[in-house]
């Protein structure tokens, strides 16, 4: 019997195959970068052909490493940056642009004309989604409408599109030859396209945006053999059995099954996704409705998401762009040396603002500076931002829910920065906990994978693999903790209204 699951986890900065044992164990990673490519203002870009060859070398990396082969693996799990849109010819293979980035803000005036008719919350409740730049929909309208030849040969049938999981995917079964175009039900919702209760492509929204349906991958479970690797692969004749979008994947790596249920991942942006179960509950405080998971032919699982589009990029822009860091972990040595802020907030607008405020005319700012500020009380600033954030996102969840969450289960590579989590505890007044494996959107992938082969039984023989490592508490006086939160909203009205027809 094959001992162990491999996920690729196709990341916004990187992508990684991580190798993982019956117990959830990580055995063995491979990881390369991508180029972050930036032509101009408010653009971000990957290459998908970059992505692709980094995906084939990583899963190389973890082999060796592990001293294994194709043999030795049951099945794969994807999970990927999930609104990341791809556009590509399925004769040839080659995308017809590069990926425009989540984070992407050049389709706003897309947004603005759909919104003309009927709001941001046009389609609001078929698809639990605002009109927004964030998702892939408008994405895949802007290269049709300004890459030449596109829209001809979208609507002949030859141009094709899909999240980094299709991309991957596709490629992996045999692109040209014979390769897969699906996506499974958590990506799909993130689109602007799928309707939430049928799961499928809704036609008359396909219409309003003129998006041709042939371009669409099928939408399937998040856990089921969708096709096998091709004889190109190292893995060759293994079937990928698992596909769900990156925060979708560490809420079922920190095995939130129950509703009520919630995790926060801190990575480039952070997300806090609460399972709502087999309900569809629609936000009135400003946060995503979307899908968490579905299993096989078993009813889907709904969740709320509160997602925030900068906060380890934030510690990136210091060390890339200030040159205040030489590398991410020095942002913390920076922040323990003072005790407060200093009376500083950094409000990382880069991108607008994204849950609960949803406002893309906001642009960052560093607010409540005075001569005593030094570049510590900056460090210290940019981590209570993620804090910061994550409250808002919080409160909007427990407003929707009407249940308070007990504690905060969370992920990612900023947990391991103890004075953000411990700040964290103190501004939420929750008990923060992370897990034995920090690493769970891969591990989310490997589980919805290996359940779909028998690797695991069944959600309670994995749950029965979490385990907790560190737990904080709430240590910060009532007084302070609301102090500091007000003084915040005011710095987040600081940035609001800055974009207009003449500031961009």
């Amino acid at each position: 019997m094959s001992k162990y699951v491999i996920a690729i986890d196709q990341g916004t900065t990187s992508s990684r195959a991580i190798v993982f044992d019956h117990s959830g164990s990580i055995v063995s990673t491979g990881q390369l970068e991508h180029e972050q490519i930036f032509p101009q203002a408010g653009w971000v870009e990957h290459d998908p052909k970059e992505i692709w060859n980094n995906t084939r070398e990583v899963i190389g990396q973890a082999l060796s490493k592990a001293n294994i082969t194709r043999h030795d693996i049951a099945t794969i799990g994807i999970t990927n940056q999930r609104e990341t849109a791809v556009v590509w010819d399925k004769t040839t293979g080659e995308p017809v642009y590069n990926a425009i980035v989540w984070q992407d803000t050049r389709t706003q005036a897309i947004v603005d004309r759909l919104a003309a008719d009927g709001g941001v919350e046009r389609f609001k409740d078929t698809v639990g989604l605002p009109l927004a730049t964030y998702f892939s929909g408008t994405k895949i309208v802007w290269i049709l409408e300004n890459v030449d030849g596109a829209r001809e040969r979208a609507e002949a049938g030859d141009l094709i599109f899909g999240t980094t999981d299709s991309w991957v995917l596709w490629n992996l079964t045999g692109g040209v030859d014979g390769g897969v175009h699906v996506t499974d039900v958590t990506n799909a919702s993130r689109t602007l396209f799928m309707d939430l209760k049928t799961l499928s492509w809704d036609q008359s929204i396909l219409d309003a945006f003129g998006v041709p349906a042939s371009m669409l991958p099928e939408i399937k479970s998040s856990s089921e053999v969708y096709g096998h690797a091709s004889s190109q692969s190292l893995l060759r004749e293994v079937p990928i059995s698992g596909i769900l979008g990156d925060q979708q994947a560490a809420t079922f790596g920190q095995t939130a099954f129950s509703s009520g249920e919630a995790k926060n991942t801190y990575g480039t942006g952070s997300f806090l996704i609460y399972n709502t179960g087999e309900k569809i509950v629609k936000s009135e405080n400003g946060l995503l409705t979307t899908l968490c998971y579905k299993l096989g032919d078993a009813a889907p699982v709904y969740a709320l998401e509160g997602s925030i589009a900068v906060t380890g990029s934030l510690v990136q822009w210091l060390r890339d762009n200030l040159g205040l860091i030489d590398s991410a972990p020095e942002i913390e040595e920076l922040a323990s040396k003072v005790e407060d802020n200093g009376g500083t907030y950094i409000v990382p607008a880069f991108s607008g603002l994204f849950a609960p405020y949803w406002r893309p005319d906001a642009r960052g700012a560093i607010v409540g500076l005075t001569r005593f500020v030094n570049k510590n009380h900056i460090a210290r600033a940019a981590l209570e931002s993620t804090a910061y954030q994550t409250r808002d996102v919080l409160e909007a969840s427990n407003a929707d829910s009407g249940v308070p969450l007990a504690e905060l289960k969370v992920d990612g590579g900023m947990v391991a920065n103890d004075t953000l989590m411990q700040f964290q505890a103190d501004i939420l007044n929750t008990d923060v906990v992370r897990p034995v494996v920090t690493e769970t959107t891969a591990l989310g992938a490997a589980y919805a994978a290996g359940l779909a082969v028998g690797f695991w039984k069944d959600l309670d023989e994995v749950a029965a693999n979490w385990q907790e490592d560190k737990r904080w508490t709430p240590q910060m006086p009532e007084e302070e903790r609301e102090r500091l939160y007000r003084t915040w909203k005011k710095a987040v009205s600081k940035t609001l209204d800055w974009v207009d027809e003449d500031v961009k």
